[in-house]
């Protein structure tokens, strides 16, 4: 590179002092009338006005233009090179034009002698034209210009292809000190010798009588105007000059580098006069004609360059330049035109960009949200934050906004502002997790460090949560208020229609303001004035007060009312809030230190609630009291120390859920706080009451209370966990009790984690870091740690329960280790049931993110790295693909493991005879244990199976317990696996012998039961699932069914139940009674522990294995068998903290393929009277129905309740500040409707407002009915297919059909100047024909007669929400909906009479199409819905919740429309497909596939043999051509298209590949989107992609190398280098 620079350096200087520019300098002064050094000395000693009479007056003869060429062609003939000598006369010419622009006539001469050295071919405009450019950059920054003018502009313009010309030019030429142009000739014109006149003294000055007064600022008018003219004539000079250069054919650089200094010129024309405060100055020194000129001429040539029949530059590089921003546009019409052109074109190419009813996609809740763009550059939790976005905001260029980005987009009152707040709105209502609202809440500016950075999903401003959350308070005084008017807060208190709401409310509300999201002072004054202008009178309680008593004592509340400079007006608004009340005695409720909490009336209970706002210590003492008023007793058990004793607390009642709820914020938090100090911190063991009632006390309030408890006691004491007490005490009431609040729980991001230091009520300390996968981290360290540990099985064995209640919890795709790296920490079983999660997940639930797809291979490697196991057909078959292409190359080495047995058969039966005979010496425990091999421990208990012939009390089972209890886990897990496979294999030879096949498993049962349940040896959890894992062996599922049907699990059972209380424990009102350590676990895991048991049971222990019998049995096709574990089960799995999620799953994973009978048992398994399921879904899943689909009104009855219950309520403009109005709120859902009563799945506020404690699984009520409607599809006995049409069909017509429904009840539409009836063939042609009335048939068998009353909308506003939730609804489910919806899709599509018309024109067709596509919710507003554009609004909806590896199906729709016979199919094609690519734009694989197949859909219609109905112009498509432009910008990019984007090399030759197929006139529009570098801008101006795609294409061939291995020259550098090492010499 260095030499490269030397060698032209050295070049230039030689052009520089080449003998030849004297002589061509000469020639040229000689026809421009200039005479060397004396004409120079004169203008020196001359004022102004003379040089300026020299310049416009010639004094002498000038030779004929004529001449020019003879004269110049005798000095070519004088010197040989000629090569050099072009360049010295380009540098004379570019120096000259500089100097002498403005003198017309010199001007004109060299114009003249361009065209004349033209035509001897003595131009390389390639060459020149980008040399003057700079050099007139150069001439402008020297008269003034300076960094913030033109020139610096030029280097940094957003959106265009930067210049590539000027860094080799602006080094070349030396200036002379002497001259005025210094900087100008260090740029790029040509050095100025000592002959060379001034070229300041070319420009024409002012007359001396226009600077006659005021000096000081006529002087800088004087500098303004000279330096405006100057610069304009340089500028109309270059642009004559470009012109002619343009009748040339030019390289694309060339024209890059033209169209990027007339655009920084259009942008900046006004950069000179900024200088200038005086704006009335500043007009009227603008020279108005010579700013005229050069602007036209430049616009002239902008014009020439992206001019279609040339295509020299795309008209896309004008759409991301900076030309439609100009904030000053020059009243000039041609600049506007231009500009006009540009925003026509941009919104018609971003609108390919953007989902139709965009505005309606806002979060539900109910389900993830995905963004429409990838998030390059980003870190895993980054991307993850965006991927929850809730909302987005389309740029100018249709790019997605996210973040604050989006944030100062929006602006108070518009659309876009009433959509967050709809969505602000939906969330206080539903009470999504806390995960949701930290990652779309940006931080109050006046509580935000400046360090600070926000999270990059965060879209919700300060302002906007504000707003939302007085609207919801106002909501709920006017929901509190109604009906009757209430005096005392303690009777508002215990009206339950509506507290429940307010409670729910205040948690979020507290978190809202300890977050820092809220600013109080403004929010008090905001609020003050909300409630005057609304209605005074709506205050008439003091819930107000209560709840900003709730946030009093918040650190950031706290700080604003003692420092804040408004903070004694602020206290006063705080008291003008309390209203006064009757007077009431609450001593009652103070003068006792303890009550008796099972025995108070609800006046006593309200009172309490009273006291524990106004006097929190002394409450929170009472409720300790109370918990502590049993005393202690010493716990008798065995294996304690002389000396040592266990005190425990005698049981109480746990304080009920509904006395909890009441207590204030506050004093749950000293609650949470002193129980945990005596939980975890004491010398006593809790009493179960202690700990169900921290538990509840943490369930009331997910919000506010919760934390992720390792980090969090680690945290106040580093040693609290090495207890083994302490941490059997976690891990318990973490698996059975707060598993669900875990996954309804988040980790904090990096913004977020600012808000721990607002946490003094905590003592400091605030974490978020639950959620279920970073639960999950936690406790594999503590499974990792004691895996290897001897005789550490009870911590093990329950840290490895809830590691699987954890994996199986999850939801979305996960990584097995937080670090992301090496092998896993799991135990085998949880590798495998990792296995099965992940299978799981993706087929029911897809994989969101393209990065997740690439890392699965690596993963699934990371699993089973140390793992022999291998899954048979039988369960591979039901996985997805990408996870069965994964796993299917594994080598089975079952067969391995029977081997390996074989092998060591002898010894170890030698070594089990000496410790398992009756008559053996208790001394070789200790021989056995020390000395034995771990490879012939392994096989102890098979072993055992051996001796025992069928006869288990043949062996010494008190060794055996011995032996087991010393051995670490993980050998117990592996003695379980082996033990697993030799009976299996035993089995097989004794049938071969000819012994009866059920003899043998009633065998294999009564040994299983020995080691089980007679002397319980082994845990019965890891052995059910080492026998479910093989799936290859069908014996093993009937020694599991047998297992499970023995009377001594099911006496268990049944004790279990006895002690445990009700499955909703919260509700439980009695006094808990603890079990004894040996009958709850067994001697296995309690044999030398001593520490009592809360929750834990060997039944319990059961809850995550049964689903996974159940899926086994379902894949080997024992569905008989799976029914009959669910009959005998169902009180068990009641207890299942998840079952309505395994509910789901199951009917999911296995869809089509379950017959009715089963899933009639699997939907038993849930609390049915509590799940919101349709009124008439008993009737359609009835074994009499089995064959026939539900109407038409099930199903819209079905999107009815998503309508009222999921997708977030329509409101009025919040402009006004107005709410729901209390009819629309009442229409929605009767209140005290029971959620299983109404067909139209519609429930009352108080259903929606469920606490989470009621709803764990699946956490909020949104979530519930979305799933249950899932549940419903996926239990009729119909196929897909008919259920999507079915849904379709609703979607499509609902709106005609509503709107005759109406008119038919009312008379007339319920819109004024609406049409009754919507027509089926788009009304907007324009032709009669066109305009024919084909009316959409009404959805038959739909009872429409309270349809929209149900709702509380409109018909126009019910229309359009239900294609939303229609979309939501098709993306939870499986992918045969999915398939069945792309067809129904493409059908209806195909059936448009108008798209098979041939006769109609182009003009016709392209206005229909749009009238077709007219954007549902503006089309709804005047009755003007059309089919076509409900179906893409659909599918639309559809794709904004489909995850991304689920997209790639939607390819179908494209091959089921194709061939595309015309241009309004093609429009309709890339309206669909469209939007998805910008959100492929880090799936490179898909983008690919999904952009062939649109290029495919083009070659239809454009193709050199395509014969579309109607002849097609390339004219008619030119915004898709903007668009491909675009999308491929964007994807390379990963993101928005920034100055330095460029299309990835793989795409440009997709593209040249499909431009062979493509019709010439198409072809040149595309051209620059190709490889070649005389034809494409991009590839010219980037040949480094070039070259990547060689390097890549050779590492392809050579090295068999991947595409993400050879991604950049050097990794195949480095790999040909390694290769060639042997033959000691590098190929590079």
């Amino acid at each position: 590179m260095e030499q490269n620079q030397r060698a032209s350096s050295s070049s230039l200087r030689s052009y520089q002092f080449h003998p030849a520019k004297p002589v061509i300098t000469d020639l040229f002064n000689l026809y421009l009338g200039r005479s060397g050094r004396q004409k120079h000395d004169e203008a020196a000693r001359d004022p102004p006005n003379k040089a300026q009479k020299r310049i416009t007056a010639f004094n002498r003869q000038l030779p004929p233009n004529d001449q020019f060429v003879s004269d110049f062609e005798q000095i070519l003939r004088q010197y040989p090179d000629q090569e050099q000598l072009r360049l010295v006369t380009e540098n004379v010419l570019i120096s000259l034009i500089v100097q002498c622009s403005s003198h017309s006539p010199q001007a004109e001469f060299l114009q003249f002698s361009m065209r004349s050295l033209c035509s001897i071919s003595y131009i390389n405009w390639d060459t020149f034209l980008p040399s003057l450019l700079n050099a007139v950059s150069s001439a402008e920054m020297a008269l003034g210009q300076g960094s913030q003018g033109t020139t610096s502009n030029i280097a940094s313009q957003p959106g265009l292809l930067p210049s590539t010309s000027a860094l080799p030019i602006s080094s070349t030429f030396h200036s002379n000190p002497a001259s005025p142009l210094t900087s100008a000739q260090g740029i790029g014109s040509p050095a100025q010798s000592a002959n060379d006149p001034s070229p300041a003294l070319n420009l024409s000055p002012l007359k001396l009588n226009e600077v006659s007064s005021n000096p000081p600022l006529l002087s800088l008018k004087a500098d303004s105007s000279t330096r405006d003219c100057a610069i304009s004539s340089l500028r109309l000079l270059c642009c004559k000059i470009i012109l002619t250069g343009l009748d040339f054919s030019l390289k694309p650089v060339t024209y890059v580098e033209i169209l990027h200094h007339m655009l920084a010129w259009l942008v900046n024309w006004d950069q000179r006069h900024q200088d200038i405060d005086d704006a009335n100055v500043a007009k009227f020194w603008r020279p108005v004609k010579l700013l005229s000129e050069w602007l036209h001429s430049c616009l002239d040539v902008v014009w020439l360059l992206v001019k279609e029949d040339k295509c020299r530059v795309p008209f896309y590089e004008l759409l991301r330049s900076d030309l439609q921003f100009i904030e000053n546009i020059p009243d000039d019409d041609s600049l506007f035109t231009l500009i006009m052109e540009i925003h026509r074109r941009r919104d018609m190419m971003a609108m390919h960009m953007q989902m139709l009813d965009h505005q309606l996609h806002c979060p539900t809740f109910g389900t993830q949200r995905f963004l429409p763009q990838a998030t390059p550059h980003l870190g895993s939790e980054a991307a993850t934050n965006l991927r929850y976005s809730p909302i987005t905001y389309p740029s100018v260029l249709g790019e997605p906004l996210h973040g604050e980005e989006l944030a100062s987009c929006i602006q108070k009152g518009s659309l876009d502002w009433d959509r967050a707040l709809r969505c602000i709105r939906h969330a206080l209502r539903t009470t999504p997790s806390p995960d949701w609202w930290k990652r779309v809440l940006l931080v109050a500016s006046c509580y935000r460090p400046q360090s600070i950075v926000s999270t990059p999903g965060a879209v919700f401003t300060c302002e906007m949560i504000c707003e939302a959350t007085i609207d919801r308070i106002v909501e709920l005084l006017k929901l509190t208020n109604s009906g009757k008017s209430l005096y005392l807060f303690l009777q508002c208190l215990l009206d339950v229609n509506c507290w429940q709401e307010w409670l729910i409310f205040s948690d979020i509300f507290f978190f809202l303001m300890k977050s820092g999201c809220i600013d109080f002072v403004d929010f008090v004054d905001k609020l003050v004035s909300r409630i005057i202008e609304d209605d005074q009178s709506i205050l008439r309680t003091n819930h107000v007060t209560w709840l900003l008593g709730q946030i009093i004592r918040v650190e950031l509340v706290m700080n604003a009312l003692n420092t804040d400079s408004r903070k004694v007006e602020t206290t006063r608004k705080l008291l003008s809030f309390h209203r006064e009340e009757k007077s009431s005695d609450p001593r009652s409720a103070q003068s006792e230190r303890m009550l008796d909490y099972m025995n108070m009336d609800d006046r006593s209970v309200g009172m309490f609630w009273v006291v524990s706002y106004t006097m929190t210590q002394p409450a929170c003492e009472m409720v300790m009291n109370w918990l502590n008023s049993a005393g202690t007793e010493v716990l008798q058990v065995s294996n304690l120390q002389p000396n040592e004793r266990l005190v425990v607390m005698r049981e109480t009642t746990p304080l009920s859920i509904s006395l909890l709820s009441g207590f204030s914020i506050k004093l749950c938090m000293k609650l949470a706080y002193q129980m945990e100090e005596s939980l975890f911190s004491g010398q006593v063991i809790p009493s179960i009451s202690m700990v169900e009632t921290y538990a509840r006390l943490l369930l009331i309030a997910p919000h506010s209370l919760f934390r992720s408890h390792f980090s969090h006691l680690t945290q106040r004491n580093p040693g609290t966990l090495s207890k083994p007490v302490v941490t059997l005490l976690v891990l318990e009431i973490l698996n059975y009790r707060l598993l669900p609040l875990y996954r309804f729980g988040t980790t904090l991001d990096a913004c977020q984690q600012w808000f721990c230091r607002f946490a003094g009520d905590w003592g400091g300390e605030v974490s978020y870091e639950g959620k279920n996968k970073s639960l999950m981290y936690d406790v594999t360290k503590i499974v990792a740690a004691l895996k290897g540990k001897r005789g550490e099985h009870r911590v093990f064995r329950l840290a490895e329960n809830l590691c699987i209640n954890l994996i199986l919890s999850l939801r979305d795709f996960f990584s097995v280790k937080k670090e992301g790296k090496g092998p896993t920490e799991f135990t085998e079983t949880l590798n495998r049931i990792a296995i099965v999660s992940l299978a799981i997940i993706i087929k029911t639930r897809g994989i969101a993110e393209a990065e997740h797809l690439l890392y699965l291979p690596a993963m699934v490697e990371q699993i089973l790295s140390s793992s022999q196991h291998t899954w048979s057909d039988k369960t591979l078959r039901y996985f997805p693909p990408v996870l069965r292409d994964t796993l299917v190359g594994r080598v089975d080495k079952r067969g391995l493991a029977i081997q390996a047995w074989q092998q060591a058969e002898t010894t170890v039966i030698n070594q089990c005879t000496q410790l398992l005979s009756p008559s053996a010496d208790p001394t070789y425990v200790v021989t056995y244990i020390s000395h034995s091999f771990p490879q012939h421990r392994q096989y102890l208990c098979a072993g055992a199976w051996i001796l025992m012939h069928g006869h288990p009390e043949n062996i010494n089972s008190a060794n055996l317990a011995r032996v087991l209890r010393e051995f670490s886990p993980e050998e117990v897990t592996a003695n379980i696996y082996t033990m697993v496979d030799v009976l299996l294999h035993q089995i097989h030879v004794e049938l071969q012998r000819g012994h009866p096949l059920q003899d043998l498993l009633t065998k294999a049962s009564a040994n299983l039961a020995f080691f089980v349940w007679t002397h319980e040896l082994l845990p019965l959890d890891i052995l059910v699932l080492a026998l479910i894992d093989r799936d290859d062996d069908l014996h093993a599922l009937h020694i599991v069914i047998s297992l499970f049907e023995r009377q001594e699990l099911h006496q268990r059972m049944r004790l279990f139940f006895m002690t445990r209380g009700p499955p909703e424990h919260w509700l439980h009102t009695g006094i808990f009674k603890r079990m004894d350590l040996q009958k709850a676990l067994g001697n296995y895991l309690s044999w030398k522990d001593r520490f009592p048991v809360f929750f834990d049971d060997i039944a319990a222990r059961l809850l995550p294995v049964i689903p996974l019998v159940v899926y086994r049995l379902i894949e080997n096709d024992a569905t008989d068998l799976a029914e009959r574990v669910l009959a005998n089960y169902k009180q068990l799995l009641a207890y299942h903290p998840l079952r309505f999620t395994f509910v789901r799953d199951i009917l999911a994973y296995f869809y089509g393929l379950l017959p009715g009978k089963l899933i009639v048992r699997i939907l038993h398994v849930l609390d049915i009277p509590k799940i919101p399921f349709s009124e008439s879904f008993p009737q359609h899943i009835a074994p009499s129905n089995s064959a026939t689909c539900p109407p038409p009104d099930y199903f819209a009855s079905l999107l009815l309740g998503l309508v009222n219950n999921v997708i977030p309520p329509l409101s009025s403009s919040s402009k006004t500040g107005s709410l729901i109005d209390s009819s629309h709120l009442t229409a929605r859902g009767p209140l005290n409707k029971t959620p299983a009563t109404s067909q139209s799945g519609t429930t009352s506020a108080s259903d929606a407002q469920k606490a989470f404690y009621q709803i764990q699984d699946p956490g909020t009520y949104t979530q519930l009915v979305l799933e249950t409607a899932v549940i419903e599809l996926l239990s009729l006995p119909v196929s897909a297919a008919q259920s999507v049409a079915s849904l379709v069909q609703v979607v499509v017509h609902i709106q005609p059909t509503l709107i005759q429904s109406s008119n038919g009840l009312h008379g007339t539409s319920n819109v004024s100047g609406q049409t009754s009836v919507l027509p089926t063939s788009p009304s907007g042609g324009s032709t009669d024909s066109m305009n024919a009335s084909r009316p959409t048939a009404p959805v038959s068998g739909l009872n429409t007669s309270n349809f929209v009353s149900r709702s509380g909308y409109t018909c126009q506003q019910l229309s359009c929400l239900l294609i939303q939730a229609c979309g939501l609804l098709l993306a939870q489910l499986p992918q045969d909906f999915h398939v069945q919806l792309y067809l129904e899709v493409a059908r209806l599509i195909k059936e448009s009479w108008w798209l098979s018309d041939g006769k109609r024109s182009p003009s016709e067709l392209d206005s229909t199409v749009n009238y077709a596509l007219l954007d549902p919710t503006w089309a709804a507003q005047d009755n003007t819905s059309t089919a076509t554009g409900n179906i893409v609004g659909l599918i639309h909806s559809f794709f904004s919740n489909l995850p991304q590896e689920w997209l790639e199906g939607a390819h179908v729709i494209v091959k089921q429309l194709r061939p595309v016979t015309s241009v309004a199919m093609l429009r309709i094609v890339f309206r669909i497909m469209g939007p998805l690519l910008p959100r492929l734009a880090n799936a490179h694989t898909l983008f690919t596939k999904t952009l062939s197949l649109l290029l495919g859909a083009i070659v239809d219609v454009f193709g050199k043999t395509a014969q579309p109905l109607v002849p097609a112009q390339a004219s008619e498509i030119v915004d898709i051509i903007d668009f491909l432009h675009h999308v491929i910008h964007y994807e390379g990019q990963g993101g928005p298209v920034q100055s330095t984007s460029k299309p990835r090399a793989e795409v440009l030759v997709l593209f040249s590949r499909a431009l062979e197929n493509l019709r010439p006139d198409v072809q040149h529009l595309l051209s620059h989107l190709t490889t070649d570098v005389n034809s494409s801008i991009y590839a010219a101006t980037h040949p480094k992609m070039l070259l990547m795609v060689s390097w890549r294409f050779a590492a392809l061939v050579l090295t068999g190398m991947t595409y993400q291995e050879a991604d950049t020259p050097p990794s195949f550098i480095t790999v040909m280098n390694n290769k060639a090492r042997r033959s000691s010499r590098r190929i590079i």
